[in-house]
């Protein structure tokens, strides 16, 4: 069976009460694409912490719920952090982890995001879990050696990749408006496959979903969505607007893969 598309709208750190209902509304009107029409699709969107409890009691039920960070370990006397086993304890299945953002501003290192998609996976999480490099480094020539690391330093630390979901998040196209092409980001992606065959096994590189992230919008989903080793997307901006529906819609371009 082909790997099923996964669709990730990351809020971060955006949203009133109000704005949250909304969005919602918005979703759960929307019309999307049903399992007949695709190879099999899945919707998780990320709020912030504060209103995670709020949009999983109004969300549709074929549309999950992610927080965007957790802990490295069970909680204790760690001020201001929130532990998987709480996100558990609300019923809240997904769990982003390694965001570049967190990375440049947190100083999050990649043992140290290896350690909490561990942690989270012992809990029960599904991870998404973000890799990329920067402009710097695309430019050097190094990507798939950063890239490489960074999914190294999770390899490491796990036993099983069965709920872990890769995000290739080319850092320079977060947020800028710049997209990769669609060859450049089948190119990383092909790559990282060849990295999980490589040392993983085969059968971890051929199930586990890739995403892309990185300024992905409604005009540029679907041609994102053809590539081979595309397997959705993680959204930031967009998620937060009517053409999330779209970005959704473009599952259908995967039906005959």
């Amino acid at each position: 069976m082909g790997r099923k598309f996964l669709v990730g709208g990351n809020w971060k750190c955006n949203g009133t009460i109000e704005e949250v209902k909304k969005l919602v509304t918005v979703l759960n009107e929307a019309e999307v694409p049903s399992e007949d029409d695709v190879v099999g699709k899945e919707v998780v969107v990320s709020p912030p912490f504060v209103f995670l409890s709020l949009v999983k009691s109004l969300l549709r039920s074929d549309f999950q719920v992610a927080a965007q960070n957790c802990w490295a370990r069970k909680g204790g006397a760690f001020t201001g952090e929130v532990s998987a086993e709480m996100l558990v304890n609300l019923g809240i299945p997904w769990v982003i982890l390694g965001h570049s953002e967190r990375r440049s501003l947190l100083a999050e290192s990649n043992e140290f995001v290896g350690d909490k998609v561990a942690y989270a996976l012992t809990q029960g999480l599904k991870v998404i879990a973000c890799v990329g490099e920067t402009l710097e480094q695309r430019e050097s020539g190094s990507t798939m050696a950063v890239v490489a690391a960074q999914t190294k330093s999770i390899a490491e630390k796990v036993s099983s990749w069965e709920n872990i979901v890769l995000a290739y998040e080319p850092v320079w196209a977060i947020g800028t408006g710049k997209v990769a092409t669609p060859a450049q980001a089948q190119e990383v992606h092909c790559e990282l496959r060849k990295w999980l065959h490589n040392n993983a096994g085969a059968e971890v590189a051929a199930s586990t979903r890739i995403i892309y992230g990185g300024s992905v919008n409604g005009a540029n989903c679907k041609e994102l969505a053809t590539q081979p080793d595309v397997d959705g997307f993680l959204v930031g901006g967009a998620s937060l607007k009517p053409e999330f529906i779209d970005i959704i819609k473009s599952a259908t371009t995967k039906k005959s893969a």
